[in-house]
């Protein structure tokens, strides 16, 4: 899959562009409702002998629209999304800088400068996709600003127990430490990458070795508590449990939630490697003990119930 990253204006010409059959949208989490108007793209683009590609931005229009100064977390952040993306076997991935110029942009401009200049010839969208300036254009309107040679496929509303899968639903779902829900919702379960650092190394003084993960600002946070979860390191699974929060048995930050793993049945010294943590079960809400002993106790209690979830004795 190729990449290109697109700000306003670009220069790129038709001449030089592959007849393309584009999906457009933001496509936060690349869940099944977006990977619904992806495949559809696909498919449309074997079946005419054409290339496939997506349409996606970056950062979120909130960050220009509402001149939002904290940092916006996303379910997928834009390195996971390409890579979801890539596995779904597109040729192009376009990025568009969303910044002031393009917010401004009328939905004739965009339909010019993004669809017709890059030689996409039908566009896949949900039914609420949304383009130009205010948003002005959308799916009912789009036919009234593209030229004969482009065609459109509206795709429609994807639901799980009569509710619109979204990028919207699930934030709220993982908020709540629904991991299940979440991972019917994408299709699969939830995961946040990170480089494994030091830490404070109290859990191998316990029996409980853990390995501490740096969490970008930019990933959307489950809700704190003990999960069970897989973890991948290198090309391998393993299972675990982790504890995501602030530690309050042994301090009273309550800025930056840690994330620890502690992998089951696994010694090696991982630090400064990049792992994969999948978030499968939530156990239980973070809570503060009295002493380390009951602390201890609980631990051992979270690792039951992570095992029995796996189905794993050892």
């Amino acid at each position: 899959m190729e990449v290109h990253s697109l700000v306003y204006p670009h220069q790129i010409t038709k001449e030089k562009q592959q007849n393309t059959v584009a999906a457009i949208g933001f496509f936060d989490g690349v869940h099944l409702g977006h990977q619904a108007v992806i495949q559809q793209a696909i498919r449309i683009a074997k079946q005419s002998d054409r290339k496939a590609a997506v349409i996606t931005f970056d950062p979120h229009p909130s960050v220009v629209l509402q001149n939002k100064q904290d940092t916006v977390r996303y379910i997928t952040p834009i390195e996971e999304k390409i890579k979801h993306v890539e596995s779904l076997g597109v040729d192009y991935l376009y990025i568009i800088r969303f910044d002031k110029k393009l917010a401004m942009l009328s939905p004739q401009a965009f339909i010019e400068h993004f669809i017709e200049e890059i030689n996409i010839t039908h566009i896949v969208a949900g039914f609420d996709f949304t383009f130009g300036h205010k948003g002005s254009g959308n799916m009912d309107n789009i036919h009234n600003l593209i030229n004969d040679e482009t065609e459109v496929t509206t795709v429609g509303r994807l639901d799980l127990n009569n509710k619109k899968i979204s990028s919207t639903r699930i934030r709220k779902v993982l908020g709540q430490g629904e991991m299940e829900e979440a991972e019917r919702l994408l299709g699969r379960p939830y995961s946040i990458a990170g480089e494994v650092i030091h830490g404070d190394k109290r859990g191998r003084t316990i029996g409980y070795p853990t390995a501490n993960i740096k969490i970008e600002d930019y990933y959307f946070l489950p809700r704190i508590g003990v999960y069970a979860v897989q973890i991948m390191v290198g090309n391998d699974i393993y299972y675990g449990m982790a504890n995501l929060g602030y530690n309050p048995t042994f301090s009273d930050d309550r800025e930056n939630a840690k994330l620890e793993v502690n992998i089951f049945n696994f010694d090696a010294n991982i630090y400064g490697e990049n792992v994969v943590v999948y978030w499968k079960k939530y156990i239980r809400n973070e809570e503060k003990f009295s002493s380390v002993d009951e602390l201890i106790d609980k631990i051992r209690e979270d690792e039951v119930k992570s095992r029995e979830f796996f189905s794993i004795n050892d």
